[in-house]
């Protein structure tokens, strides 16, 4: 097999042993052979022959995932994708723009910038995360509130299928009803079904300014009560409504050394962007809105918009940089999603399990909470007596086990991978698990493509 796939670039040992297996696990990195395609064709040669042969593929993109998904071992063959990182066309007529898989998402925010339009998905990730993993765990971020999750953005998709046959569908059309929409089927797959080594994304026009608040509120039902004000008044200008609670919030304040927007002790902070003509008008618009839900009612305990881009920059500062938390090893970090008035029933049950298993953990949590997304992270007292296999058992069943009361998801937007199969009939029925796995078998057969990832 290498002899014919010579011309394509690889890694030797020393080079593959020398990289982290992802963002998350710093651990050497294992595989039989990796492989830098440039090209759809490459991709194609290479899993032509993996497929006539048995042999196990794993693709990667940017290694940031929080599932597992990516993790290669010894008998691997990995595909990176990380040289397919062309920028191909940007079209401002049609409001779209072709890139290859491993363009980086803020590589692509930055060549979009003089153009007066941009692509709405935006995460923490966004500095690693390349665009082929965003497509594969259909990635959400801190606007989906306003524009939706990756599948919202995605016009056109070319894959390659695990035996080296090429599916193309780039054409720069917002309808078109001929037939099954067959895109959908790779988007959110993590890898299981194809390989996406080129996409046509659509574009938005970029507004002219951001204005951005940070709020404290005391119980949860403030949160709910401001964001119902927040979606019926402000409409389509809502872009983002972040919530943080206290533990989170001070946590994170205290170790960056930050200077705190508003003092910590407040129950939530929710953090609210406005998209708008100005800034000068955003900020009217968040203070008259302030105003108005005050006289009415709405209780918030403490508040402050922004008014510099230096002062946005801190206040998104302490949304995105969880740095303090991550320190304090072991953290195990969760991605879970339910409907908003069931958020509150859900994290007492959990914190109560967890108490329960481990007296002086410490949980923190934050989410987009208008898309009804949370995130956790546990760190289990330290010194505890249980190995940590059992140890992250244990932290899962907390998590996890609670989801089925409110009928919430294991996953709101990280994906499966490897590490949440178990969890899966949490969120899933048997009867779309077997759906599931009746796809996979009819696209790859002999089982070839991220294995083990998503299905056994």
């Amino acid at each position: 097999m290498l002899n014919e796939l010579q011309d394509i670039r690889r890694l030797d040992r020393a080079d593959i042993a020398g990289r982290a297996t992802s963002y998350w696990n710093a651990a050497p990195m294992d595989a039989a052979e990796v492989f830098l395609p440039r090209s759809t064709e490459e991709v194609a040669r290479i899993l032509r022959l993996c497929n006539a042969t048995g042999q196990r593929v794993i693709v990667q993109g940017g290694k940031t995932g929080c599932a597992g998904g990516a993790d290669s071992t010894a008998s691997d063959v990995v595909i990176s994708l990380e040289k397919m990182d062309e920028i191909e066309a940007i079209d401002e007529l049609e409001q779209t723009v072709t890139v290859q898989a491993g363009v980086i998402l803020e590589t692509l925010q930055s060549a979009l910038a003089s153009t007066g339009l941009f692509l709405p998905l935006d995460l923490g990730a966004r500095g690693s995360c390349t665009i082929g993993g965003n497509i594969a765990t259909n990635a959400g971020g801190v606007n989906v509130i306003r524009y939706g999750m990756m599948r919202q953005h995605v016009i056109g998709l070319e894959v390659v299928l695990a035996d080296g046959n090429i599916v193309s569908s780039m054409k720069p059309m917002l309808k078109d009803n001929s037939g099954y929409d067959l895109k959908q089927l790779f988007i959110g797959s993590e890898g299981t079904l194809g390989v996406v080594t080129r996409a046509m994304l659509k574009l938005q026009p970029v507004a002219h300014g951001r204005a951005t608040a940070l709020i404290g509120l005391e119980t949860y039902q403030d949160v709910l009560a401001m964001l119902r004000m927040c979606k019926s008044r402000l409409g389509s200008s809502l872009v983002t409504f972040e919530l943080m609670w206290g533990e989170y919030y001070a946590e994170v304040v205290e170790g960056l050394g930050l200077r705190a927007p508003i003092p910590s002790g407040f129950g939530h902070y929710a953090l609210i962007e406005l998209e708008c003509n100005s800034v000068e008008a955003g900020r009217d618009r968040l203070l008259s809105f302030f105003e108005e839900v005050s006289e009415e009612g709405v209780a918030f305990a403490d508040g402050v918009i922004a008014h510099s881009e230096q002062e946005r920059q801190t206040i998104w500062r302490i949304r995105d940089d969880f740095e303090p938390i991550l320190r304090k090893a072991p953290v195990y970090l969760f991605d879970v999603s339910m409907g908003v008035a069931h958020m509150e029933r859900y994290l007492d049950e959990a914190r109560e399990r967890l108490q329960d298993a481990f007296s002086n953990g410490r949980l923190f949590v934050f989410g987009h909470i208008g898309d009804g997304n949370l995130h956790l992270f546990f760190l289990p007292e330290q010194g505890g007596k249980q190995e940590p296999h059992k140890q992250r058992e244990i932290v899962d069943s907390c998590i996890y086990e609670p989801l089925r009361k409110v009928g919430g998801s294991v996953s709101a937007e990280h994906g499966i991978g490897r590490e949440k199969k178990k969890w899966m009939p949490v969120s899933r029925s048997a009867e779309e698990i077997a759906l599931m796995k009746t796809l996979k078998y009819a696209l790859d057969p002999s089982n070839i493509l991220n294995a083990g990832v998503v299905l056994d």
